[in-house]
């Protein structure tokens, strides 16, 4: 046995060595020309032990969720210090369950149709679409120009009987202000659900976010912060929720048994539950009605090598966007910077922009990507104004001037950490070459004829 364990670590480090050196001729290509290379707005950041990671993992062949979604799935457990930890294959699949979870016959307080769920106006699609989708009602709460999260001093005015859960996207990696929510939560006893899709590593308080509510959400997908190229994660800290999200993770079995195994509980044949024969087997009852969300071994592998550098792309992330804060502040007539809570150590996923009054976004936009510069728009912007969700059931929360201001006037850049320092300064220098014309421009309109 020890033998073949040995032949083939053997073959595996051949393999492994040829793949290092593909990576190296084919993979580590660097070089920036400014104006010809595109400076994307997000990206892979790998080498190649991401890649040797899915190769051994395709190497045993066991495709479904193994080893490596093991180890992962630990990994990120204890670096939020939560309850348990569940990987999915999508941050948008993360959000439906934790939604879902809340309308569980298992749950004590349960939703049921109709119960109200606030979450601001300024969104990603599928952080309100669940809410949607499970015949929920989303109560939308405006945001604040420069952190563009929700407005936390308009958050207890939204509260009614009605309303039994608040559901928080920390936007672009910026900390939403979690000891005023948290202290609503538990005064009108609230459930709490945070996106933490593009916060992954940003701190409140010294406490990481997706820490602080009953369930959170996390997105792997390439513009994130570690990446799968598909995946997602579910924090669970609330223990009353780690059966239910594991079960409509996984079909809705009632059984826990990991991929591959059977009978961890010892009790397969000896369950009498429902209407059920006495001694059905646990591996097909189901007690939810549940999904396949469930990733593979493959993309796993890749998630644990990119889970070790970890530390260094919130560095890196944090350093690129105070390059940037500093370096376009001088334009701060023309823009809005972006803004954080004094408790807040976000890990950004993006730099966000709002142009002042005389400015046009489009305009501004458009000069950057002729550059070569690509930018986003803040997601959905007011998301009510999108043709999917204009006609939904909703309840709107005093009005939503800011949001409307998002979707009229903010953007974002990249600070991903696969920027470089001439990338930076050349992206300030186009900034640089905009508002200088703008001026110019703006001069000639206003002179008397």
């Amino acid at each position: 046995m020890k033998k073949n364990e040995d032949k083939k670590d053997k073959a595996k480090k051949k393999i492994f060595d040829l793949v290092n050196g593909y990576y190296k001729e084919f993979h580590n290509i660097n070089g920036f020309v400014p104006g010809k290379t595109k400076i994307p707005y997000s990206g892979r950041v790998y080498d190649s032990n991401e890649i040797i990671n899915l190769i051994d993992s395709s190497l045993d062949f066991w495709l479904t969720a193994g080893p490596f979604a093991g180890k992962l799935e630990e990994k990120f457990q204890k670096f939020f210090n939560a309850n348990s930890f569940f990987l999915v294959n999508s941050g948008s699949s993360a959000n439906l369950l934790i939604t879902y979870a809340l309308l569980s016959p298992k749950l004590k307080n349960r939703l049921s149709l109709d119960d109200e769920i606030i979450t601001p106006a300024v969104t990603f699609p599928t952080t309100v679409a669940p809410i949607v989708q499970f015949g929920l009602v989303p109560v939308f709460v405006d945001c604040e120009i420069g952190t563009y999260n929700l407005n936390p001093y308009e958050l207890e005015k939204a509260i009614t009987k009605n309303v039994k859960a608040i559901f928080i996207p920390h936007t672009l990696g910026n900390p939403c202000e979690m000891d005023i929510i948290m202290e609503i939560a538990r005064k009108y006893g609230l459930f709490v659900l945070e996106d933490s899709c593009d916060a992954l590593g940003s701190k409140y308080d010294g406490r990481l976010v997706g820490s602080f509510g009953d369930l959170a959400s996390l997105s792997f997908y390439p513009a994130h912060h570690i990446t799968m190229g598909e995946g997602g994660g579910v924090i669970v800290n609330n223990p009353d929720f780690e059966k239910i999200v594991l079960s409509l993770r996984d079909w809705g079995r009632d059984c826990w048994c990991e991929t591959g195994r059977s009978n961890t509980c010892g009790r397969r044949f000896s369950f009498q539950l429902g209407d059920l024969p006495f001694g059905y087997d646990h591996k097909y009852i189901y007690s939810e009605i549940g999904f396949n969300f469930k990733i593979t071994d493959l993309q796993a592998a890749i998630g644990l090598a990119q889970f070790d550098k970890l530390e260094e792309f919130i560095s890196k992330r944090k350093e690129n966007f105070m390059k940037y804060y500093n370096g376009l502040m001088k334009f701060k007539e023309f823009i809005d910077l972006p803004r954080w809570s004094p408790k807040a150590d976000p890990s950004w996923f993006g730099f966000p922009i709002t142009v002042k009054k005389g400015i046009s976004r489009n305009d501004l936009i458009c000069w950057l990507e002729g550059k070569k510069i690509e930018t986003r728009l803040l997601f959905g912007g007011n998301i009510i104004r999108q043709p999917g969700f204009k006609n939904i059931k909703c309840r709107i929360h005093n009005n939503l001037n800011n949001s409307d201001r998002v979707m009229s006037d903010t953007f974002f850049i990249g600070v991903y950490p696969g920027l470089t320092e001439e990338m930076i300064e050349y992206v300030i220098y186009v900034f640089d070459g905009f508002f200088k014309k703008n001026i110019v421009t703006t001069k000639r309109c206003n002179s008397p004829e």
